[in-house]
């Protein structure tokens, strides 16, 4: 990569999380910021972070962990200049003993001496290589956040945390199934290749029409619904392990970092 592109993408990175910052941005990020690895996030107290961590290499495909914070440090600067994690996402959710109580625009007054966050790869840093390919991407299209569902597909358990994967959907035409797997295979940071397509009900989803997180999107004749492996699944892991306190993003509003994923192959 050139040090003018590494350049464009550290500065789409950083305008995009001063947006969040300032609050000008409160939002879904999908579509934003194209071709910038994107992360979900998880912050908790330093006492679950090592069987968190552990939970992550069990479950590679959900849980793809691009960056880890020292105690009480927001900064990641491998990740980007200047981030600061308790304010640079659009929003985010507090959860207390397992439970959701509130989605502020930022988690300034919450972070502790001993908060550690998680960054977790986000598939949408994979769209913008799918789109250069000519493959449409319905949510893109309609300015819409992502449909997520959570299955019945179980995580390998570690420590408090366990409970089902959650998966992110997109319509792909039936022509377009083989180039779409091979794109996103090369995007492990990003959940890679599709872990499902086809019948939602294998995988334990009741209603496509009826997302549990972000909209819901139609799918055509031509399409088949393609699942991915998403970084909401520490959502519903928290939910179990019912820990006195942790933070998240909000579904679908990421923290945007400098990085490019230039590992995935983009179209001729």
């Amino acid at each position: 990569m050139s040090p003018t592109s590494a350049h464009d993408s550290a500065e789409r990175g950083r305008q995009v999380r001063m947006a969040a910052r300032a609050g000008t941005l409160s939002s879904h990020t999908a579509g934003v910021a194209p071709g910038n690895l994107q992360g979900n996030l998880v912050v908790l107290p330093n006492a679950y972070a090592d069987d968190f961590a552990a939970y992550c290499a069990r479950n590679p495909a959900p849980c793809p962990v691009i960056g880890r914070t020292r105690p009480g440090d927001p900064g990641l600067p491998a990740l980007g200049r200047d981030i600061d994690i308790r304010c640079d996402l659009p929003a985010y959710r507090v959860w207390r003993d397992g439970d959701l109580v509130a989605e502020p625009h930022d988690v300034l007054d919450l972070w502790r001496a001993d908060s550690v966050g998680f960054v977790i790869g986000c598939s949408f840093s994979f769209e913008a290589a799918l789109l250069d390919a000519g493959i449409p991407l319905r949510h893109i299209e309609q300015g819409v956040n992502v449909a997520m569902y959570v299955t019945d597909i179980e995580t390998a358990p570690m420590g408090p945390f366990g409970g089902g994967m959650v998966v992110s959907m997109r319509p792909i035409r039936q022509r377009d199934l083989a180039r779409v797997e091979e794109i996103t295979a090369r995007a492990a940071q990003a959940h890679g290749a599709p872990v499902h397509w086809g019948d939602p009900a294998a995988i334990g989803i009741k209603d496509i029409a009826s997302p549990d997180f972000g909209d819901a999107v139609h799918i055509t004749a031509e399409e088949v619904p393609v699942f991915w492996a998403c970084g909401v699944t520490p959502q519903v892991a928290l939910r179990q392990a019912r820990i006195p306190l942790a933070i998240t993003h909000k579904p679908g509003s990421m923290l945007v970092t400098d990085l490019p994923l230039d590992h995935v192959a983009r179209a001729a």
